[in-house]
């Protein structure tokens, strides 16, 4: 696909301009998240990338680590704070996904990364979301993101798989900044509806 070759090099030029856009936005945040809850700044994860490599996946850390008295730990709306949960709203805690994309793990638009546990689960059409790097942002997510059942989630990736053009990238994008700025599709604590993959849902 002519245009897969043509988007690394888009994507390489969006991702470090907008690092340089955002510098003073990155700082504010770190500093941010440095007071409410202290190091680490980021919080790292193993997701899967192209052809279902496995990745670490850099986000602003949103979470404090407390434990329970059986030593797990405590479920996610009792661990995340104020501002961890205003940077989930409008998806500022995503941002520093713009490094992982400049070390080629990673594009600004395509199917989201999920975890790797995820991987021997997926049916053959489903796995086929792992054909193109994963992205910041993709047609799921603007057409529902969190709110969205697993199917619907899994239809639209491979969807754009599929049908992956400059056109529809830039479509996704304006889409993408109208659906942050409205703040939709999204939970107050960026839980998914259904839970993890694979598993019932107890919301």
């Amino acid at each position: 696909m002519p245009y897969v070759l043509l988007k690394r090099g888009l994507d390489v030029v969006a991702a470090s301009a907008l690092l340089l856009l955002l510098l003073p936005l990155f700082l504010i945040i770190t500093a941010g998240v440095a007071l409410d809850l202290g190091q680490p700044i980021f919080f790292r994860q193993p997701r899967a990338g192209l052809r279902g490599c496995e990745f670490q996946i850099i986000k602003f850390r949103t979470m404090h680590d407390s434990r329970g008295p059986d030593g797990q730990y405590l479920p996610n709306e009792q661990r995340i704070t104020a501002l961890g949960r205003f940077l989930r709203r409008t998806s500022m805690d995503e941002l520093p996904e713009l490094w992982n994309v400049l070390l080629g793990d990673m594009s600004l638009i395509g199917p989201r990364p999920l975890l790797t546990d995820y991987i021997p689960l997926y049916s053959p059409e489903q796995a086929r979301r792992h054909a193109l790097r994963p992205g910041i942002t993709g047609l799921a997510q603007v057409k529902g993101r969190n709110e969205l059942s697993w199917e619907d989630r899994f239809g639209y990736d491979v969807w754009y798989v599929d049908h992956c053009s400059f056109k529809l990238d830039v479509k996704i994008s304006f889409l993408t900044i109208y659906s942050v700025v409205c703040g939709s599709g999204i939970n107050r604590d960026g839980r998914d509806r259904e839970g993890r993959f694979g598993e019932k849902s107890t919301t």
